[in-house]
């Protein structure tokens, strides 16, 4: 059983630390990296708190430690699933897709009839999960951010 939540502003410090544990295990995943965002002050960090987004925080039962993180940016005007990712140990759990569901419902509560993302075309087993979700390639690519010689796919899911 896996239980989502929206992680509050007062947590900035856990959103902290599992942003980093993502950053540091799938490096090649994110627009950023463990090196850019390991400094941030506090504000910064709270800064990831406000009306134009949310984070979750998915707890798999029996455990005190998110197994992972996911969050909807609004950005003009569109819902974008921003820093999906679920601990190793909880992968095949179910844990991403409950993670999806809770991004989905926030951005359709909110008036929004899409939902998109930006993946590495190189990782296969997250965009399957995308696609398992709900998400298809819409054929638009640009650099990894993080990365500009890799490149990633955006997709879209209707809500």
């Amino acid at each position: 059983m896996v239980l989502v939540r929206e992680a509050k502003p007062d947590e900035w410090e856990l959103l902290r630390d599992v942003r980093l544990a993502a950053l540091r295990e799938a490096p090649d995943a994110f627009a950023s990296t463990y090196d850019r965002e390991e400094p941030y002050p506090e504000e910064r960090w709270r800064s990831w708190f406000s009306a134009q987004s949310v984070m979750f925080f998915p707890y798999v039962a029996g455990s005190a430690v998110p197994a992972g993180l996911a969050g909807v940016l609004v950005k003009r005007g569109a819902a974008q699933l921003v820093s999906m990712w679920v601990r190793p140990a909880a992968r095949g759990h179910g844990v991403a897709g409950a993670l999806v569901s809770a991004a989905a419902d926030w951005a359709k509560a909110r008036g929004h009839d899409v939902m998109y993302l930006w993946v590495a075309e190189s990782n296969e087993q997250a965009r399957r999960l995308y696609e398992r979700c709900g998400f298809t390639a819409t054929g638009e690519r640009q650099p990894l951010p993080s990365n500009p010689a890799q490149p990633e796919i955006r997709m879209l899911r209707a809500l």
